[in-house]
């Protein structure tokens, strides 16, 4: 077979000999081309590694088209040695200060920057901005750039930053070229007589704001960020101070690649400057990735006009249906890790409790995943900094859940080795953590079932079991879960999984004997559901319903003569 072609080298080559839109004329020789992918090219921060105490990096507002600074800024610590200032961060609060953003929310037309019937030609300008900039994260450099930033700012092993990447880059491409005007194609139906048609497009909000997380700071502002602005929106955009820095240079390679940098504000903000930004603004919609607490304030701010993908205490149950193929339980322990451990846990979609019928119990399942955990480590970030909780915290919970009735503690449980880390006080570092709690003491009292279904965005999991005539049991468990976000149902029985299936209802649910709980690739829907502000991610169908609305008009001509008013009626 022939050998593939990295579609980052293709494409240098594509724009070479090609150069359509008004960015790429900058590139006078095929050398340049190639040298555009460069970091250096268009970072702010050339190199993750000079991100240090001897090198602080100050990351800049972007408003109307200009990276600007605010009065004051805060210091970021290093969430790895807990001492070194390795970033400061603006933070936007004055009333002079906000208030540009506030007018370019509220004077963003109603009709968007395009929409199917005005300025069009920016649909197909943002399919070439995504082919470019999916080619760029195609490039092992700069995927490296981002891969290593991330792991600086939210620390988790290098496999899961670039899958990060990985999924923003298939995004990008995946939107290239047509697929932009594709995703906004709407329908056609006959009307009543002759010249009469109705015609359903795919409609803009206008002026809207993201607000995205701190765990995944590359994937999801991105995703959402590009979503909103192929339906024609103009956003506003807020991450995480603690991890901004990775959104501030992925515009800047959007800008590089033809976005025109007035198609996007970015602010870096406290959560009190951006609520009041957003009360005072009122944009059309706001995309809104985090707590469920925060959630429901914002949507009482914006009287509801907020799309939500908000936390998740997630759930797996494992079917009776034990498989006996050689290392079929060896997996499903190594995904109920993966699906717990990874990230340190700091998923929306992470497993927080584990389900599993007793026939489980008799393999080596939980000695399986207790020896995996042990394998995780803070020198290759496999384990590493809880960013929203402390310590204290964590073990709180954990001593709690062990007061109830029949609780053990199955591994974990403990500070990271103090010898071994600085991880800031401010910040949580915990051993990867499962307590058995069983199945009735969960559900023995409010409280309890509240106790073992709070969400620890942390690396822990509360782990349980049923028997044969528990699954009503189950279902109760599972129905009283406020968090409607990721499920798995681990069976390959037919009439298990259609039992499940049927009585639950979280939005991104994997069924079969690899099913997991954590995944948000760009090729399925993923979002919560049961909730009518439900936000979703990187299919187009989630698009459509995050950044657009309905629109039907209906043309009517053909006027005869014969023609005759309407009666009155």
């Amino acid at each position: 077979p022939k050998p593939r072609v990295p579609m980052a080298a293709a494409l240098r080559c594509l724009l070479a000999v090609y150069p359509r839109a008004p960015v790429c004329r900058q590139f006078a020789t095929t050398s340049d081309v190639v040298s555009a992918i460069n970091p250096a090219a268009w970072a702010s921060l050339p190199s993750p590694s000079l991100l240090s105490a001897e090198h602080p990096h100050q990351v800049r507002n972007l408003l109307s088209g200009k990276w600007v600074d605010a009065a004051d800024s805060r210091p970021i610590v290093d969430p790895l040695d807990g001492a070194s200032v390795f970033m400061h961060v603006p933070v936007t609060g004055r009333d002079a200060e906000l208030e540009p953003f506030i007018d370019n929310i509220k004077t963003v037309p109603r009709h968007g920057l395009h929409n199917p019937l005005r300025n069009v030609k920016r649909y197909r300008m943002l399919g070439e901005v995504s082919a470019r900039a999916g080619a760029a994260l195609d490039d092992p450099e700069v995927a490296d750039y981002f891969a290593t930033l991330i792991q600086r700012v939210m620390p988790k092993s290098k496999a899961q930053a670039l899958g990060e990447v990985k999924v923003t880059q298939d995004f990008l491409s995946n939107f290239s070229s047509d697929n932009v005007r594709f995703l906004a194609k709407g329908f056609s139906v006959a009307g009543d007589h002759d010249g009469q048609t109705s015609h359903g497009m795919r409609w803009p909000y206008g002026g809207v704001a993201i607000v995205g997380p701190f765990n995944f700071p590359l994937e999801i502002p991105t995703l959402q960020l590009m979503g909103a602005l192929y339906m024609g929106n103009r956003p506003t955009l807020k991450v995480s101070s603690n991890v901004s820095v990775v959104m501030e240079q992925m515009i800047r390679l959007l800008h590089y690649v033809g976005l025109p940098p007035e198609d996007v504000d970015m602010i870096h903000c406290s959560g009190h400057s951006m609520g009041e930004l957003l009360e005072r603004a009122q944009p059309k919609m706001t995309q809104f990735t985090g707590s469920s607490g925060t959630a429901e304030l914002l949507t009482k701010t914006l009287e509801g006009r907020i799309r939500v993908e908000d936390a998740g205490f997630d759930w797996k149950v494992l079917g009776p249906d034990v498989p006996t193929t050689d290392g079929s339980v060896a997996y499903v322990a190594g995904v109920c890790d993966q699906d717990a451990y990874a990230c340190s846990g700091q998923k929306c979609s992470a497993q927080s409790i584990l389900i599993a019928h007793v026939n489980w119990l008799e393999t080596d399942l939980l000695e399986m995943m207790k020896s995996r955990a042990a394998q995780r480590s803070l020198d290759d970030l496999t384990v590493g900094p809880v960013l929203s909780h402390t310590t204290e915290n964590l073990l709180e919970h954990v001593t709690k859940l062990l007061k109830l009735p029949g609780s053990h503690l199955l591994f974990g449980g403990k500070e990271l080795d103090p010898n071994t880390h600085n991880v800031p006080a401010c910040y949580g570092a915990i051993e990867p953590t499962a307590v058995f709690v069983p199945l009735q003491s969960i559900l023995s009292s409010a409280d309890a079932t509240r106790l073992c279904t709070k969400e620890i965005f942390g690396p822990m999991q509360v782990v349980t079991s049923f028997k044969d005539g528990e699954l009503n049991d189950v279902l109760t468990l599972l129905a009283s879960m406020d968090a409607k976000l990721t499920a798995a149902v681990v069976s390959s029985d037919p009439h298990f999984l259609h039992d499940v299936l049927s009585q639950t209802e979280n939005g991104t649910t994997y069924a079969g004997l690899r099913a997991r709980t954590t995944g948000a690739p760009q090729n399925h829907w993923f979002g919560p559901a049961g909730d009518p502000r439900a936000a979703g991610i990187g299919s187009p169908g989630a698009i459509l319903s995050t950044w657009s609305c309905h629109r039907e008009i209906i043309h009517d001509a053909l006027l005869s003569e014969n023609d005759q008013p309407p009666p009155i009626s």
